[in-house]
């Protein structure tokens, strides 16, 4: 088997550019529904939802690699970091590590790329960690690295990356054609192939210990981000964990052959739909602010906190719905209560009611509070 990175012509990836003529238009056009939505909101609101989408990228961006963040510490860390608020006592490492790197994306996309930007972020995100000889630098072990999936005993290995001794070399030439291929640069590309090069590119390279996944998809936002002279804020993360087999599937399809339209369209769509995801949650928000205004002081605290709850479940929502059960344990009331607080909310209007005796779920009312 013969890795990309071995070949001859690396890493001068072909493309077929037609197959990506009609998505590229469409991420214009989408970034423009994003912006004229979130021109109709004040001030508080707009940060509020910077917070939430910003929040959410880096919560399943770490997801992805198997780390599992509170949501609420990364919320008051980037709270913090944007100069929004304290932040709260205790918060992990990793919860403060991705949020710094985030609010840096978020800030300072413009400049040209270089090493010591993604040394910096390599710092943010392994601060603390024992595990890794090389924090804030290229990976520099003799031993070759590979990256598997599967326990020690029945492990798959699904890429071999280049030796370390390549890496000074091999980030230099990345950074330059990262550099060139931005709007402005030698070579500009459009939005999403310049970004699917860029994330397919570096994680080949994988320069770093650990962090290559997470710093390839700040990357690729990165690379987003010039392209339409503004922060993406698109939902990557989030849309590539609910499909994460499919993400790494394309990855390992894509790293024994330099012909790499299949990745590019691939990509493309990806980011189309995280757009798309970004989009929903931008209307989500709008209509939350309805319910909440059309709703203001008509519920009692422990009804408060289950809408809350149940807001908080975001787009997705409560998976099947929430029940009698779902309903004590974050009350924490009886169920006589629950099932008087429940049918209240069903007249109010602000649940609906599907289903009978213990197969009985709610769900939140978002059609009248949107004006629908």
């Amino acid at each position: 088997m013969t890795w990309n990175w071995k070949q001859p012509g690396w890493p001068n990836f072909s493309y077929d550019s037609k197959a990506l003529e009609s998505l590229e238009p469409q991420f214009l056009v989408q970034a423009g529904e994003f912006v004229g939505t979130c021109k109709h909101m004040g001030a508080d609101d707009q940060e509020t939802l910077k917070i939430e989408l910003i929040s959410e990228e880096a919560v399943k961006t770490s997801e992805i690699e198997g780390e599992i963040l509170n949501r609420d510490s990364v919320q008051s860390s980037l709270r913090h970091q944007l100069g929004l608020g304290p932040a709260r006592p205790g918060i992990d490492p990793a919860e403060r590590g991705i949020s710094e790197m985030m609010v840096d994306l978020y800030r300072n996309f413009g400049p040209a790329l270089d090493d010591a930007t993604m040394f910096a972020w390599h710092k943010m995100l392994l601060a603390g960690d024992k595990k890794i000889s090389v924090i804030g630098g290229y990976r520099t072990h003799e031993d070759p690295m590979q990256v598997g999936s599967g326990p020690d005993y029945k492990r798959t290995v699904h890429f071999d990356t280049p030796p370390s001794s390549r890496m000074q070399a091999e980030m230099a030439r990345f950074n330059a054609w990262f550099n060139d291929t931005a709007p402005g640069g030698k070579n500009p590309l459009p939005a999403l192939t310049r970004a699917g090069i860029a994330h397919l590119y570096f994680v080949c390279i994988h320069p770093f210990e650990d962090g290559n996944g997470r710093i390839g998809r700040a990357l690729a936002e990165k690379s987003l981000a010039q392209n339409l002279s503004q922060p993406s804020l698109i939902a990557l993360a989030y849309t590539i964990e609910r499909k994460r087999k499919d993400y790494y599937a394309a990855l390992e399809r894509n790293n024994k052959e330099l012909e790499i339209t299949a990745w590019l369209t691939y990509f493309a769509n990806t980011i189309l739909e995280a757009q798309r995801n970004t989009i929903k949650r931008v209307d989500f928000f709008v209509i939350k602010a309805k319910f909440y205004e059309t709703f203001r002081g008509q519920f009692n605290e422990r009804q408060d906190r289950v809408i809350a709850r149940m807001f908080k479940e975001g787009i997705d929502g409560f998976k099947g719905g929430l029940s009698a059960e779902n309903y004590i344990s974050i009350s924490k009331t009886s169920r006589a209560t629950a099932t008087r607080d429940l049918q209240d909310l069903v007249e109010k209007g602000a649940l609906t009611k599907t289903g009978e005796l213990r197969h009985t779920r709610y769900f939140l009312k978002l059609g009248d509070a949107a004006g629908d």
